[in-house]
């Protein structure tokens, strides 16, 4: 369990690439779809515990752009998958006060997902315990080419004279923009890359990678990880 003193070093904001469902499904002789399915309680079980340790951002990796390249029976099923999962744990999630957020470009997804999400967005958009933001069609390339383009038409408008371009008006134009950066980075499965995941705000956030598969993820292993954010020492370039 995290300790008192450790308590006071809890990070604000967590992100979680969530890897490794396909493997763990591989492994037991199941379909892969069946490794997404168990990767929901993991999602359950680890926004439980970020609630109750006063995370007040967690930010899960659930949808890449990459990942429309897999087999169209794979990402089908996980169009159903969110679609039933974000329906389903909406009234929950509001009574337990999370806010839900997306993060990525929605246009891609059919109008039945796109409604599922503008719902649970509208009905817990007053809910202040914790943001859970969800990266869908996502991919941090994606979202830099798409704020420079905005900002290129701006500066094309009139309305933004490029020499005033800097770091704070180009974070002000990601898809980010209303969240802190992530202070601890954790992604399962043993691999150990960003994979396109949040490049410019993991700048200076702590990176862990645990080799647990994500279905397997529990919350001592959540724990674990605030224990190592807990004790590094975070120094942002200077000295102490």
């Amino acid at each position: 369990m995290v300790t008192t003193s450790e308590q006071k070093r809890i990070p604000q904001h967590v992100a979680i690439i969530m890897d490794g469902n396909g493997r763990w499904a591989e492994m037991r002789g199941k379909e892969r779809c069946e490794g997404h399915a168990a990767g929901v309680e993991a999602v359950r079980t680890t926004l439980g515990a970020a609630l109750r340790r006063g995370v007040k951002y967690l930010t899960l990796y659930a949808f890449s752009t990459e990942n429309w390249g897999r087999p169209a029976e794979e990402v089908d099923a996980l169009m159903e998958l969110f679609c039933r999962c974000v329906a389903g744990e909406t009234p929950e999630l509001r009574a337990q006060g999370v806010r839900i957020r997306m993060i990525g470009d929605r246009t891609r997804f059919s109008e039945g997902v796109q409604r599922a999400l503008a719902d649970a967005e509208r009905a817990t958009a007053d809910c202040d315990r914790l943001t859970l933001v969800l990266a869908l069609n996502y991919s941090s390339r994606d979202e830099i080419v798409r704020a420079v383009r905005a900002l290129a038409g701006r500066a094309a408008r009139g309305e933004l004279a490029p020499a005033s371009l800097d770091e704070r008006t180009l974070a002000a134009a990601l898809d980010t923009a209303a969240y802190p950066d992530p202070d601890l980075v954790i992604r399962t499965s043993g691999e150990c890359r960003l994979s396109n995941f949040l490049l410019w705000q993991s700048s200076y956030a702590e990176l862990l990678f645990t080799p647990v598969l994500w279905p397997d993820f529990s919350e001592e292993e959540f724990d674990r990880a605030l224990e190592e954010y807990a004790r590094r020492d975070r120094r942002f370039g200077l000295v102490r």
